[in-house]
Order: structure tokens, then sequence, then C-alpha cells
């Protein structure tokens, strides 16, 4: 089976991939708090925000997460050769994302180690999300089980 993604040989230790950039909006935080149930006010209520240290609206940190996961898919770096995404590990929201914001996702390869299974092994990677300034606004440590060449 040919596949666009990477295979496991493919990742360098050492080596950083960086995604596409994507703009947060205020329609995002409206779909994500419908779908989670998660309408805390620091995220849906401008009064109440502009009163915080934020002094406006801002994602979710969770959202946040999940844009990073979703350019990591848009690369291809893991179409079709990704098994599983085995953990997040040492998340941290180092910045707020407020609308607007654009943000993209850094992977740095820290770790390839092969399977006891000979097609596949574990790829670790620490993350960082960055805004339009280059401010790191979340770290995380992640692990993907990846199929390795035949």
């Amino acid at each position: 089976m040919q596949s666009r993604g990477r295979y496991f040989e493919d990742f360098k230790v050492g080596e950083m991939l960086t995604t596409s950039r994507r703009t947060v909006e205020g329609g995002d935080v409206s779909r994500f708090a419908g779908l989670t149930g998660d309408f805390n006010p620091l995220h849906t209520d401008e009064v109440f925000a502009h009163q915080t240290p934020f002094g406006a609206r801002v994602a979710h940190g969770i959202l946040t997460l999940a844009v990073s996961n979703g350019q990591q898919n848009l690369s291809g770096w893991f179409e079709g050769t990704a098994f599983a995404l085995l953990g997040l590990d040492r998340v941290k929201f180092t910045a707020p994302v407020k609308f607007g914001d654009t943000i993209h996702t850094e992977m740095t390869v820290t770790q390839a180690r092969a399977s006891s299974k000979p097609d596949r092994g574990v790829v670790s990677f620490d993350v960082m999300v960055r805004n339009q300034h280059g401010e790191v606004v979340c770290t995380y440590e992640t692990s993907v089980l990846m199929r390795r060449r035949a």
C-alpha cells in the first residue's frame, strides 16, 4: 500500500517540521464551546473577559491543542502511515490565543525507536505552537506509532 505520509524511517532526530498557519476566529471558539459544553465566560462573554488580565475573550487551550493536531494532519506527514497517537505529555499553555491570532505548529523529532513488531516504530516530538508574532502559546510532547517500510 502506497501512502502519502512519511514512514518511521523518514523521521530524523533533531529534524524540525513546520505546519501551515491558521487564524483562530470567534466562530471557531463558539463552535468549540457548543461542541464541548465549555461555555466558560473567558471564552464566551466579552464583558467578563474584558475584566480579566487578558482584556478580551481568548480561545480555549484545548482548542489550540486541537488546531495544532489538525495542522499536523493537514501537513500530510502522517497520512496513511500513522497507526495511533500514543499520547500528549507536559502540555503547557504559555500565552493566550486571542481572536484573530494566526498560529502554526513546530515539531522537533526527539526520538525514533523501533518497536518489537517489525512493521512499526514510535516517533516522539517536542511541539511548540506559535502565534503570528513568534510568541510560543502552547508546548507539549507527543509520540506517534508509525508504519515502517516493508
